[in-house]
């Protein structure tokens, strides 16, 4: 059986990398995965897949005519918060392969948020039509359910992706601390200063080191760098492209500080301590979900020293997620390899 994945796949985010490593650990074995990506021959080389350019229509159809599924492998790809377009992409394949005859299955989805009613009919449209549907959260799953379709509720699946060691993350200072902050409206070059002013008294206060994690260098980097140029003790940048090993960071941090809504998703999962900046809906229902210390970016405090304050008191007191929660939290994810089980059969 063959399977055609589309996600934001091959376009240097971390978080939708890992929803792809996440869904190809998944696949049942006797299934071949053909990846659309932005960047074919990265996708090749890094997963040892077939893949072809997302934007090429010609190849696109080519690989659904000879495949028998197609696949929405994760996230928030139904929205329109970012982009008119995305949605129109996304529903038009969906619709496509389904007027094709394969199988057809929304996997692990965020839907949302929908602004415009185009992309809302197109939403319901694509959904309506799909095999099997699983989604990552209970606003989705209500969604679906008032328009009368059924789904598998089931928490995102990188909670349960495999882990790779780093190379020279344990040669690094301890107690080491993370920072995953993007580029976003909302955070506003004033915002930005207060939070490094109040990370430089923090790693004053507490002589840890601090790892600048980008997920999407071309978002994020430049507000590592500027960061890690102000501290005063020991820093790192990280720029790992392998999602195994991204997640494999949060095996040697304490505590994350972090606006990347996979960053709290592997940092959870591997036992650190988590504040939150929510930046979108979705980083503000993982908060709830899992009672996670943060503020909205728009709701960081004016004066950096309340800042700093606050993040050392979650770090000498916060809780991290149980061990026990942590593997509910992986078994439960599993259920959307199930679905995959379930759905792509001989």
């Amino acid at each position: 059986m063959r399977a055609v994945l589309c996600g934001y796949y091959g376009k240097g985010n971390g978080g939708d990398e890992a929803l792809l490593a996440s869904l190809l650990q998944m696949l049942p074995d006797h299934v071949t995965p053909i990846v659309l990506s932005g960047n074919p021959q990265q996708t090749r080389d890094r997963y040892h897949v077939e893949a072809c350019d997302r934007m090429g229509l010609l190849s696109v159809i080519q690989s659904l005519r000879k495949s028998d599924a197609f696949i929405w492998g994760g996230g928030s790809l139904m929205q329109d918060v970012t982009s008119a377009i995305s949605p129109l992409y996304y529903g038009g394949l969906m619709i496509l392969a389904q007027q094709l005859g394969l199988k057809t299955i929304a996997w692990a989805q965020g839907i949302g948020p929908l602004k415009r009613d185009t992309t809302l009919k197109l939403a319901r449209r694509a959904f309506s039509n799909c095999t099997a549907v699983s989604v990552r959260d209970q606003s989705s799953a209500a969604l679906l359910s008032e328009w009368g379709i059924p789904w598998t509720l089931a928490p995102d699946p990188v909670w349960a992706l495999a882990v790779s060691p780093v190379p020279g993350l344990w040669d690094l200072p301890a107690p080491r601390v993370a920072v995953t902050l993007r580029s976003h409206p909302q955070l506003t070059a004033t915002r930005l200063n207060n939070l490094t002013r109040a990370l430089i008294d923090f790693q004053k206060a507490t002589q840890t080191c601090i790892l600048l994690v980008p997920f999407q260098q071309s978002q994020d980097l430049a507000i590592a760098e500027a960061i890690a140029s102000q501290l005063p003790g020991a820093n790192k940048i990280l720029n790992l492209q392998d999602p195994k090993a991204l997640k494999g960071v949060f095996r040697g941090v304490e505590m994350v500080i972090g606006m990347r809504l996979h960053s709290l998703i592997m940092a959870a999962a591997e036992g650190c301590r988590c504040f939150a900046l929510s930046y979108d809906p979705k980083v503000s229902r993982l908060m709830t979900e899992l009672d996670l210390s943060g503020w909205d970016v728009t709701q960081i405090p004016e004066d950096h020293r309340v800042i700093c304050t606050t993040f050392l008191e979650h770090y000498a007191n916060g809780n991290s997620l149980t061990p026990d929660q942590i593997q509910s939290l992986v078994d439960r994810a599993l259920m959307h390899q199930d679905l995959l089980q379930q759905v792509l059969v001989y």
